[in-house]
């Protein structure tokens, strides 16, 4: 077995500091010199690399934009990104974190609640990712700000800033007030429109220092490969953001969704840490030749609930130990996560250090309740599109994650599923993940989605769409029964589908899912 790197303990005073500044910070502390990121062509950028193209582009925003004023980011995941994002910090702007994935609708609304009027994006991206339909819908809203342009219009100003700006900050960065708006990113929609979800510098940072304390991370030997969206919080945080803080090197590649260049690159690079999400390890671990992984000491999964065949086929290939955690966009995002030396399969692990939570009792809801959580890390709250630019603050710091969860002896956490996503049974509540779970155990390598609709006589019912061509309710009823399962958990109705909607973070699309459901019963 490896050395495992120790935690280090949870230190709140490092966390009283805007985000810009804490990379300047790590810059003086890992030095200047040290590669930080590794992109996606293989270029390699150190600390004072990034420092001087974010002042210098920073200096440059500066003159495109109003005092305070929200700067939307459209890129993939990558330096540029990442440069882009510490550009609108270092110009005194706040970034808002832009999902090209989740159509012009859904973006024309984040944008209103957020009141963007000018997006940070690259004309190479827009033409690789095919994305000029969507550039047009957006130019009717929003100013658009191709980074090509900025950087062969640098003037003297802008490249003194940058020449200067790593040799003293302070000149150019007098820092900001940690309680600030640091970064605004947008919830997946996967329940109705998106909301914005306004993050203080120190939520941020707090946040980054908790996973430090939690998980052991080496500067010395660690790297962390980051395949998902920084407008995923999770992307952005752990897999952009504390690298940077915690003098951790960070491979990027652009998008998650090419799993056998994705195992050959963990070869090349000699990746310790990866993250992703139960269908995108899945998919890597399938797609990767022997050896091709064995790198990895550590896969750290969020978003959605890590499958048991999932943890067995990534330890039986590349003798990966997964640590599943949990999170929300509001918590900056991680709440809970497990640990090498105590690695729960089936939970989320223990709370982060500083944070507090309680559970509020559900009706028909035995075991556990509903998870409320509190602590640095929390939203300062959110912002909507019926109200734009305005700040609804949180229930004096209370966030309601709408989750139901089981605390054991341990202190570790168990999901039960969302509020949402129970259906009432004749008068008993059941989870419509447990039955996706059940249909997951059957057909591991299909996807399966359940929803509720309403039955006359136990008000309502369960039905699942399912890729597996050969799912049946027979099957599902005899699993069931040998695996204690309660036959409530079964649906009434399976409905082949050839695919179920995602979202570009990987997860199921359930407002999607909720649609298809008229289209296939009898509602």
């Amino acid at each position: 077995m490896p050395n495992i790197p120790q935690p280090i303990p949870f230190q709140p005073k490092r966390t009283r500091i805007d985000i810009f500044s804490a990379v300047l910070r790590a810059k003086k502390e890992f030095g200047g010199s040290k590669v930080a990121i590794v992109d996606g062509d293989e270029r390699e950028l150190t600390y004072t690399e990034i420092v001087r193209a974010s002042f210098a582009l920073g200096s440059a925003i500066k003159g495109l934009s109003r005092k305070n004023e929200s700067l939307g980011i459209m890129l993939p995941t990558g330096a540029g990104a990442v440069i882009a994002f510490l550009s609108v910090l270092a110009a005194g702007r706040t970034p808002a974190m832009l999902n090209f994935t989740a159509g012009s609708a859904n973006l024309i609304s984040s944008m209103r609640a957020a009141r963007v009027f000018r997006i940070v994006t690259a004309r190479k991206f827009v033409e690789l990712g095919g994305l000029e339909p969507l550039i047009e819908a957006l130019q009717e809203h929003a100013d658009i700000i191709y980074l090509e342009d900025v950087r062969e219009n640098l003037g003297l100003g802008n490249k003194i800033a940058g020449a200067l700006g790593p040799v003293i900050p302070r000149l150019f960065h007098p820092g900001q007030s940690a309680k600030k708006t640091g970064v605004i990113l947008f919830t997946s929609g996967t329940e109705g429109e998106p909301k914005g979800v306004v993050l203080s510098h120190e939520n941020v940072v707090s946040n980054v220092e908790q996973v430090r304390a939690h998980i052991g991370l080496n500067p010395d030997t660690d790297s962390v490969f980051n395949p998902l969206p920084t407008f995923h919080c999770f992307g952005l945080t752990v897999g952009a953001l504390l690298p940077l803080i915690a003098g951790v090197k960070a491979i990027f590649h652009p998008t998650p969704l090419q799993p056998r260049e994705i195992a050959k690159r963990i070869r090349q690079t000699g990746a310790t840490i990866l993250l992703a999400t139960d269908t995108f390890i899945s998919q890597y671990t399938r797609a990767g030749d022997d050896g091709d992984m064995t790198s990895v000491r550590l896969a750290v999964c969020g978003a959605e609930r890590v499958k048991d065949e999932t943890r067995q086929l990534v330890r039986r290939k590349f003798d990966i130990e997964i640590l599943e955690g949990y999170g929300a966009t509001e918590a900056s995002p991680v709440v809970a996560a497990n640990r090498p030396e105590m690695n729960k399969a089936g939970t989320v692990g223990q709370l982060m250090s500083g944070m507090e939570c309680e559970l509020v009792p559900v009706e028909g809801i035995e075991e556990g309740g509903k998870l409320r959580i509190r602590g640095p890390n929390i939203m300062l709250g959110y912002m909507r599109p019926d109200n734009p630019g305005v700040i609804e603050p949180t229930d004096n710091g209370w966030h309601d994650t709408g989750d139901i969860v089981a605390i054991d002896e341990d202190g570790c956490i168990w999901i039960r599923g969302r509020v949402k996503r129970f259906a009432k049974i004749g008068g008993e509540m059941v989870s419509l993940s447990v039955v996706e779970n059940c249909a997951s155990a059957i057909w591991p390598d299909d996807m399966h989605a359940a929803a509720a609709i309403p039955d006359a006589r136990k008000g309502e019912q369960i039905i699942l769409f399912t890729t597996a061509a050969d799912a049946d309710r027979s099957a599902i009823l005899a699993w069931s029964q040998s695996h204690g399962v309660s036959e409530l958990s079964v649906p009434k109705k399976v409905y082949h589908v050839d695919e179920i909607p995602v979202l570009g973070t990987g997860k199921i699309d359930y407002g999607a899912v909720n649609r298809m459901v008229l289209d296939y019963a009898e509602v």
